[in-house]
Formats: C-alpha cells, structure tokens, sequence
C-alpha cells in the first residue's frame, strides 16, 4: 500500500490512492458507507449460487477499495471474474442499512478495469450494435423477420442448450395468445378506471428492444393510457437509453446516448416520459448521476429524469380493483342462457424486474395494475425478489452463471402452477421465456400491459366515480 509521505511531528500517514481521476476513485465515497455487516449476502444472487464471498456485494466492495489503495492491479484477472459475475440487480441495495450505492459505484469500476481489460467479443458486437442507429434497426428487422418464420421455436427445441438459448429469447418476444373471454365474462368483468382524475400528457419512451421485438406492448400501451385520460404525444429524436453501455462500464457511449434522449424528449417539455422496460426507466432516473460532471448538461440531464415515470405509477392511481364474484354460487338463469357459470380465473404470478424493484424501489404500483385486470387470480412467487439472471446481456456473456441463476426461479414458477408470468421488462420477460420454452413449460411469459390491454379490448372500461376501494 502506498502512503502519503509525513514527518514525525506531522499526521498519521493516510492512504495515497493508486487509480486518481478514475470513475472509481470519484465515486468511492460511496464506498465509506458499507459497514460489512452481511444484510447483503442472501439478497446477491451470485453468491446464494455460488457461495463465494468474492462474488457477494461486500466482496466486491472490497475489492474495489483494495483496487484504490493499490493492493490490487486492474489488470488482475480474478478481480476481472468476479466483477464480471455480478448481475447488477441491486438487490443488495435493498438490503442494505446504510445505503451504499453499489450499482453506481459498479458501474464506476468496470469504467476504470475495462481500460486495462478487453471487453469479451461478444459484449463488443453487442454493444456497438446498440450504439448505432442504423444498423441495429437492421438487426431488429432481420429478427422479426427469422421469428416470423417460426425457426427459432424449431431451432430451440433442437440445438444443443448454449446455441438453443438465443433462439428461444427471440421466439418467446411472439406476441402472446391470451384466452379470449366469453361473452358472459365481458358482462361480469371489466376494468374499472377512476372517472374524476385531470388529463396527464405523456410522451412514450419507444425503446430499443421495446421497439423492435415488443412493438405490441408499446402499441398496448398506448393504447392503455389513451383508455385512463391520458394524452400520447410523441418525441422524434430518441434512441436507446444507454442502460447497457454504463452497466458494462462505457461511460463514454452511454453519456452520448443520455444526450440524444435528453434533447429529444426536451422537445415535449409538458409531458410526463412513460416507460414500460424497468431498466430503461431506471436508466432514465439515474441520468443526472450519469451527467453530474458534464456542466452544460447536468441540470437538464436531472430535469428530464424528474418526470420519468415506470407505466405502472403512471396507472396506479387511474385503475381500481377489479370487480369480483363474490363466492362461486350455483348458475343462475342468466347463467343457463349463456351455457355455463363464469370462466374460472386465469393464475397469474407477478416476477419484478430488478430495476423496477431495487433501482426504482417500486412495488405497490404493479401490483394495483395487476389488482385492475379482471378475471385473474394473483398467486404469489417464492423468491420473486430475487433476479432472473438476464441482466441486459449478461446471459449472453456469463451463460453458465445466469443458467444457475435462472433454475430455481423456473422451479418456483412450476410449483405455482400458473399459465402466465408477468414481468415489465423485454429483458426479463426474453429470459423468462425462454427458461420457460426450453424446460417445456406450459406457463408463458407476458407483460402486464399486454394482460390489461386485452382485458380493455375484451370490454371497454367501466367508469367510476366514486373510488369506492372496500
């Protein structure tokens, strides 16, 4: 360790650090906050699975202030390794008392490592394919266009695991078949939107992957929003949040992307900004922290962040809880004229998305969506908490972590024995899915805007005036 040189009447010697002007050593005051007390370590998925205290937060945590203080060389492959495992779910700032701001200080290490560290090949194609318009526009394109043929169903059934993988994410990004209801539940059940609540002029977040492989979830959600007095602008201009680039520690590329976002979303200055990928919004929140050094962005990097909202508190105070039976009582005789009783509800479990979760902290509001969708019945997931090993490209890039991530959340869905698992997140729902097609589960994955708008298109919305929440 190197020291700060003093003389015998001067200072106790205090720690020189061995990486100045690097993104880590300008954030490592989040550091001084982590008092190694271990909340963290069942919360990390890395370590639950591979029991590692180099792969837990505070391990990690470690070895970052061992890189500052020049115990450690950024070149050192092992700090490599285990930095590269870490999801950055962030779960562990959820479970953390004194609020260490891993996912930032994260971030800032991969920043200062990947200049000593090649990026894996695969991680480089990726990530200059985001960064270009253009050509990952045509990479989209292409995509729709092999799913269109249903091969990547064939080709994941077939293909050994690791080449299979990849072509079930694509082939479960298929718009969804939800059940159609009868013309006997469109009488009992429809959603219930709050009819005394002001207009609110948004502008949506089109995405990257949202736009390209869920352009039916973002016309859902339009189309949602349009249902719960809400006005859908438009913002030419935008582009990929850049949420990718700084979780693999291209500051450079993901600050260029925030810019573009910035000056395109500035352009509808009344409108809230709706997202419906978690990870992009928590992008989007966090894009003064991203810019706090950049003067001449800053503060309008904090003014576009301020009025990003998920969808989901966009909705939860639009929607009441849907109207139910109240017990399974024998048919009536409108029964008989419709053929049967009332359809029974369709199990559902709800997967929070980590960055919906732990990086924006919200809970309550996907839950009164859910709550609003008629005809269903939420059944809690064990371990809902915990990641699906997706990560943005993570499972592209640490496969053999993210599958063992992965399994025990695929064996919970199976135990709760639902047809469908709703999560708010392309990358999610793509790695769900395909855990999901590639075991030979019946149970698909969806978005639960996906859910709601079938339900709205099934029967229009019922307004209520009065709130009426018993």
């Amino acid at each position: 360790m190197t020291t700060s040189p003093t003389t015998s009447a001067g200072p106790s010697p205090l720690p020189t650090c061995a990486l100045p002007d690097s993104p880590l050593a300008k954030a490592a005051a989040g550091l001084d906050a982590c008092v190694h007390c271990g909340f963290c370590l069942p919360a990390c998925p890395t370590y639950v699975n591979l029991q590692d205290e180099n792969d837990s937060p505070r391990g990690r945590l470690l070895l970052m202030r061992r890189l500052l203080d020049g115990e450690l060389d950024v070149r050192d492959p092992d700090v490599g390794t285990h930095m590269d495992r870490c999801l950055g779910c962030r779960a562990c700032e959820t479970a953390c008392p004194s609020g260490v701001p891993y996912g930032q200080l994260l971030e800032a290490t991969r920043a200062t490592t990947r200049v000593a560290r090649p990026v894996p090949l695969v991680a480089r194609v990726v990530l200059g394919v985001f960064q270009r318009e253009m050509l990952l526009s045509l990479v989209l394109v292409g995509a729709r266009v092999l799913r269109a043929t249903r091969l990547p169903d064939w080709l994941a059934r077939v293909l050994p695991a690791r080449l299979a993988f990849p072509f079930a994410m694509l082939a479960s990004t298929t718009p969804a078949r939800l059940p159609q209801a009868s013309a006997h539940d469109r009488v009992l059940h429809r959603v219930r939107v709050r009819a005394s609540q002001a207009r609110r002029t948004v502008v949506r977040l089109d995405g990257c992957v949202m736009r390209g492989l869920f352009a039916h979830t973002n016309a859902a959600t339009t189309r949602v929003l349009s249902a719960t007095a809400h006005t859908v602008r438009s913002a030419p201009g935008q582009g990929c949040c850049g949420a990718l680039h700084a979780h693999a520690g291209d500051l450079d590329a993901a600050r260029d992307m925030a810019r573009r976002n910035i000056a395109a979303f500035e352009r509808v200055p009344d409108a809230l900004i709706a997202v419906n990928s978690a990870g992009c919004g928590a992008m989007l929140k966090e894009y003064g922290h991203l810019l706090h050094d950049d003067p001449a962005w800053h503060a309008r990097a904090e003014a576009v962040a301020s009025r990003v909202r998920d969808v989901s508190e966009l909705l939860a105070d639009r929607l009441l809880p849907a109207a139910r039976e109240a017990s399974p009582a024998a048919p009536t005789a409108r029964d008989s004229a419709h053929g049967a009783a009332s359809s029974p509800p369709v199990r559902i479990a709800y997967d929070p998305p980590c960055h919906l979760m732990h990086a924006q902290r919200i809970t309550r509001e996907p839950q009164a969506v859910l709550s609003a969708i008629p005809g269903v019945e939420l059944v809690p997931l064990v371990d809902a908490d915990q990641c699906c090993g997706s990560a943005g490209i993570y499972n592209l890039v640490e496969p053999d972590t993210s599958d063992a991530v992965l399994a025990p959340k695929l064996r919970h869905v199976a135990d709760a024995r639902v047809e469908w698992l709703v999560s708010g997140n392309p990358g999610c729902l793509m790695q769900l899915g395909a855990g999901l097609m590639r075991s030979g589960s019946s149970t698909r994955a969806v978005h639960p805007i996906d859910l709601l708008d079938h339900a709205l298109q099934a029967a229009p919305a019922e307004r209520v005036g009065e709130p009426d929440l018993a």
